[in-house]
């Protein structure tokens, strides 16, 4: 998420003139910002390219080694930077055209030498408002993709983003044959719970329950809600045995300790279908049509445990049960 607004404080100066360089650190400090001097371009190109740089800029045209409007055309065509730098030119050139190249190059804004203070001091709080409009807009676009992907009570992936991420692990198996597994993970008598400790309670279980099942995952995996009480993970890489290897951890970590909610201390199991992509199974809906025939079994055969499609490619191994309830 994103973090909250600190206004900008941070401001590089890159002048060769000491004179100016004196000035513009007296007043920036006087005006509450923390000024970063450098004397020539090249130095003032590094800080800027580094992680953390100072996101609003003051640059001398004329510089020693690489002028004010080298460091922005090389600013602007960096791809990979995280954010935003608010560029101010210094300049002595008065004519209309250098103006011009100055703010195609990637200038936001200029000032002509000798500059009046209360006209900087004008400029930089335009630029200050205009970086914290952006960070509003960037926050808000990633909050909205946030929600728009993940289920609001779990902080996992939503039903949608988690059969995406299958659909692209499935058109990787078509070009590539990489194998990958997926496990369907059910909440046991999950009714039970809510109507004996109330949805409050069953909700917190639903959210324990997905950071447990994250903590347990490795890093490359997906796991989303895929319904009510049911939980889809995707395991790249992984043949039934070792997705259900994955499996037979979260259901053993699950299983071993009640969950303390409120005054209740509430015992929750869960059962886990397993499904490897393959020849008989291998489309998104084929996949999941498995992995859900898996669960069925295993919820027949008494719950609390992990059972593997019997249409996955054939393993030499069959996960085991280690405990029921």
């Amino acid at each position: 998420m994103c973090a909250e607004g600190i206004g900008v404080s941070r401001i590089l100066v890159a002048d060769d003139d000491a004179v100016s360089r004196r000035v513009l650190g007296t007043l920036l400090t006087m005006w509450g910002y923390e000024p970063e001097i450098v004397d020539n371009g090249l130095d003032a190109q590094r800080i800027l390219l580094k992680e953390g740089a100072p996101k609003l800029a003051i640059l001398d045209w004329m510089m020693p080694g690489m002028d004010g409007l080298q460091v922005v055309k090389e600013l602007r065509a960096d791809p990979n930077r995280p954010s935003y730098t608010y560029v101010l030119l210094l300049t002595s050139k008065g004519q209309k055209e250098d103006i011009l190249a100055g703010l195609d190059a990637g200038a936001d804004d200029y000032l002509k030498k000798p500059f009046d203070a209360q006209q900087l001091r004008a400029r930089l709080r335009v630029g200050s408002r205009i970086l914290e409009l952006q960070r509003r807009l960037v926050c808000a676009l990633e909050t909205s993709e946030y929600r728009a992907t993940h289920d609001f009570l779990s902080g996992l992936y939503n039903r949608a983003a988690i059969i995406d991420v299958l659909t692209r692990e499935v058109s990787r198996w078509e070009r590539e044959h990489t194998l990958f597994s997926v496990c369907i993970a059910d909440v046991d008598h999950f009714k039970d719970i809510n109507d004996t400790y109330g949805h409050l309670a069953g909700d917190e279980v639903l959210k324990r329950l997905s950071l447990r099942m994250q903590s347990l995952l490795r890093t490359y995996d997906s796991v989303g809600r895929y319904g009510g009480e049911e939980f889809l993970i995707i395991a790249p890489h992984c043949d039934s045995v070792e997705a259900a290897a994955i499996a037979e951890r979260i259901r053993s970590s699950i299983a071993m300790d009640e969950l303390r909610i409120d005054q209740f201390s509430i015992a929750v199991t869960v059962s886990v279908g397993v499904s490897t992509i393959g020849s008989r199974n291998g489309t998104v809906s084929a996949v999941l049509h498995a992995a859900d025939a898996a669960l069925y079994r295993a919820k027949g055969l008494g719950r609390n445990r992990v059972e593997i499609d019997t249409t996955s490619p054939p393993q030499n191994t069959v996960c085991a049960v280690v405990s029921r309830r």
